[in-house]
């Protein structure tokens, strides 16, 4: 007489999942050091005296908020995407996830714009090259998020994603909430404290 087993199924390891939060966290440490350097700087140079941008160089605000509110929009989305892979609902999936990339897409172009109203010469002063490394880097990011999330986006239309297995879409959404906390930290740094 056979009994069937009821043990659980073996679960798989979500070595995606772990992989990426590892590269994210080592990302994060990044611009946590390079942000770390340039308020050092920064106070060194207030507390002897000197205005820390150089004459006639002004970084508008309007510029930076609209980013940040579209990061934010994006985080939105992407969670929007990671719900409905989650549901088996692959059209709001796509839907998401392409609104998604439009959103960072319009980042890049925002920044682009935000460097030629800022009109700071980049090998001018340690400032200059301090704030290009940064905002330059979290561009990086965010474009390497925007790959990540596009690489799971072709997977998922075809077909490896499933609500029994969404953790490709999970692991790129992590990666976009990464990116917009540094930015969030940079629109501090960078753009509030001036």
């Amino acid at each position: 007489m056979a009994t069937a087993s009821l043990a659980p199924p073996v679960t798989r390891p979500r070595v995606l999942m772990v992989g990426t939060a590892f590269a994210t966290a080592a990302a994060v440490m990044v611009f946590l050091g390079l942000l770390g350097v340039y308020l050092a700087e920064r106070s060194a140079v207030v507390t002897a005296g000197d205005t820390w941008l150089p004459k006639g160089v002004t970084i508008p605000l309007d510029q930076p908020n609209i980013m940040l509110a579209t990061l934010l929009m994006g985080c939105l989305s992407v969670q929007w995407a990671v719900f409905a892979i989650a549901r088996d609902d692959r059209v709001n999936a796509y839907l998401a996830l392409g609104l998604t990339l439009l959103f960072g897409f319009m980042v890049v172009v925002m920044t682009a714009y935000l460097y030629s109203l800022m009109k700071l010469d980049v090998a001018a002063t340690p400032q200059a090259v301090l704030i290009y490394t940064i905002t330059a880097g979290h561009i990086a990011f965010l474009l390497a998020s925007m790959t990540y999330l596009s690489l799971m986006a072709i997977r998922a239309l075809g077909g490896q994603f499933t609500s029994r297995q969404h953790d490709g879409i999970s692991a790129a959404a992590l990666t976009w909430y990464a990116q917009t906390a540094v930015f969030f930290v940079i629109w501090l740094a960078i753009y509030i404290t001036k």
